[in-house]
């Protein structure tokens, strides 16, 4: 790990200042920026420690939504009960995401901006366009079978790895971002995630001078909602397929849903086709077919991947089909 000089932000102007200059990176819970310092991948030449700022709390809104803010603990919203009987779908994919020791250090807005897990970007002697921008990317002809199938580009595949994020693009989220002049905007959580195309390295659209202060939840659509996750083993393991899913559904038809999959693309992947599949139309399983059939149409594998198409189509239809039930 490489020198670097540390300070403690004492309100939120003041480490949205701090940040700005060359070289410097928020640091919370530090449960991925700190392995990625040791493997000499992220080299921040001074660290701004956010984590005792105000920004814990998890608050009602007027129209029935949550603010959460970026410094609450993944632990902490998991457990809140809004979070559970409101959103259920949130609750499942943070509990889901990692160790118990984890959650209870990890924070809202970090999980947001966690880096990708694979193996080719923690290799520093690989090609890896996202770490190194103009190397290569090592995973196109390499191992790829936990790399994306959706949204990918000739400059890289790698997946976002986030649950937290998954779930929070079929609620429809908002971030709050603030700026070092004191400017808040507002971007959807769909909008706030790039894909990859010539600037894998460049993930979101957060500025230099941006930190996140909150996520937005608006009130909660009816129906059902209901997180799947697939993995290689059932502890602490990142997905190789994952949906969220919320289903409004009444006398054997689906009113409205809302899809999201994870693990299967650079950012979490909203399917508005998906959707479009599924309303109005009979709650069964010809018509989650169909849906599935949507959500993949653009799917590519790279070879050792391929199965993920399968994999994601069938976990979509298992989702739905829960859901439905009691939608």
């Amino acid at each position: 790990m490489r020198s670097f000089t540390y300070e403690r932000a004492t309100d939120v102007q003041a480490a949205v200042a701090a940040v700005s200059t060359a070289g410097a990176k928020f640091i919370s819970g530090g449960t991925n920026l700190l392995d990625l310092m040791k493997l000499d991948i992220e080299r921040p030449s001074h660290l701004v420690d956010i984590s005792r700022l105000p920004l814990r709390d998890i608050e009602e809104l007027p129209d029935g939504g949550l603010r959460i803010g970026a410094q609450a603990v993944n632990s902490d919203v998991a457990a809140d009960t809004r979070v559970r009987t409101r959103y259920p779908v949130l609750s499942q994919a943070l509990v889901s995401g990692a160790s118990g020791q984890l959650r209870n250090k990890a924070s809202t807005g970090g999980n947001l901006l966690q880096r990708t897990r694979c193996p080719y970007f923690y290799d520093t002697a690989a090609g890896c366009n996202k770490r190194t921008p103009g190397s290569g990317c090592s995973a196109i002809g390499g191992f790829n079978r936990i790399h994306a199938v959706l949204g990918a580009s000739e400059s890289c595949i790698a997946t976002h790895p986030s649950d937290m994020a998954v779930a929070m693009t079929a609620l429809e989220a908002e971030i709050e971002l603030l700026d070092a002049k004191g400017a808040v905007r507002r971007v959807a959580i769909t909008d706030f995630y790039r894909l990859p195309g010539d600037t894998p390295h460049i993930e979101t659209v957060l500025r230099p001078d941006e930190m996140i202060t909150d996520v937005i939840l608006p009130p909660p659509l009816p129906g059902r909602q209901l997180y799947r996750k697939v993995r290689d083993r059932a502890s602490y393991e990142f997905a190789l397929v994952s949906v969220a899913a919320v289903v409004s559904a009444g006398q054997g038809t689906i009113n409205e849903a809302r899809v999201a999959l994870g693990g299967v693309a650079h950012k979490p992947w909203r399917s508005l086709d998906a959707e479009a599949a599924l309303a109005g139309r009979p709650a069964t399983m010809t018509t989650y077919r169909a849906a599935a059939e949507a959500a993949l149409r653009d799917a590519v594998g790279q070879g050792d991947n391929d199965f993920k198409i399968e994999l994601a189509r069938r976990t979509l239809c298992r989702t739905l089909a829960q859901a439905a039930r009691s939608g």
